[in-house]
């Protein structure tokens, strides 16, 4: 579904990804582990496209995706959050997710009648805001919404578009540990058939709600696996438990 063949990026003389390559299944869980610096977020924002890279491939179904838009990657089922919320705040969290679904389906440029009370669109929204546990607070403001709600309608935004591949950079970064307990039911909740690329700073967390782990240090991958294989390897236990310098960002 998912496939990244020697990825390399560098800012001047500073190399931030190294012939970096995974492969990702349909509906596979993939999460990227790393400490700080290890080049997570730049490999993100590579696979969704607004960063290009120096030398490497992209592709979506076998096809080559590496010299796309990020727009044109998500007109192809590529969909992402970010790390921060970008967010209409003066909307609620109902009109924020009616927006998102009217551009999936294309129906934002119809003069004749308005396109937010369309059946399918009502139906998307109640749909993934029950999947995003958001159901109960749809007509509250964004801008009155707590952190953790926002982090969730981050993703809630993301599943509107129907994407087939779901990038999530983070997404319970400066959460409470109420919603880091949830997160693992809210993706479980999730339909098998979408594949996940998950960044996250959380080692515990990415056990969790991985099928396989890819490992990251200075650019590189380390490590790859599942689960277990990953707790139990002494390159990973090192990385995060030995002593090592700060890497690029």
């Amino acid at each position: 579904m998912l496939e990244v063949r020697k990825l390399n990026k560098s800012f001047g003389a500073l190399n931030v990804t190294k012939d970096v390559s995974l492969t990702l299944a349909k509906g596979e869980r993939r999460v990227v582990l790393g400490p700080n610096g290890a080049g997570k977020t730049t490999l993100f924002n590579l696979v969704a496209g607004t960063l290009s890279p120096d030398s490497g491939e992209i592709l979506v179904d076998g096809a080559p995706v590496t010299s796309f838009t990020a727009d044109k990657r998500a007109r192809l089922g590529m969909s992402r959050s970010y790390q921060k919320n970008n967010l209409f705040e003066d909307l609620t969290i109902r009109e924020n997710l009616t927006l998102a679904a009217m551009i999936a389906q294309g129906r934002t440029r119809s003069l004749i009648r308005p396109q937010h009370a369309a059946p399918e669109v009502v139906e998307c929204v109640d749909r993934v805001a029950a999947q995003v546990s958001l159901d109960r607070i749809l007509d509250k403001p964004v801008r009155g919404a707590s952190y953790g709600d926002r982090r969730r309608l981050e993703i809630g935004l993301a599943l509107a578009t129907r994407p087939k591949i779901l990038l999530l950079d983070e997404p319970t970064s400066g959460v409470g540990p109420d919603m880091i307990e949830a997160f693992p039911r809210l993706l479980n909740d999730l339909p098998r058939d979408l594949t996940m690329l998950i960044i996250e700073h959380d080692f515990d967390l990415g056990f969790d709600i991985a099928d396989r782990v890819t490992v990251l240090n200075y650019g590189e991958v380390v490590f790859e696996g599942d689960p277990d294989q990953t707790r139990a390897s002494p390159v990973v236990k090192e990385i995060y438990l030995g002593d090592w310098e700060d890497g690029p960002a």
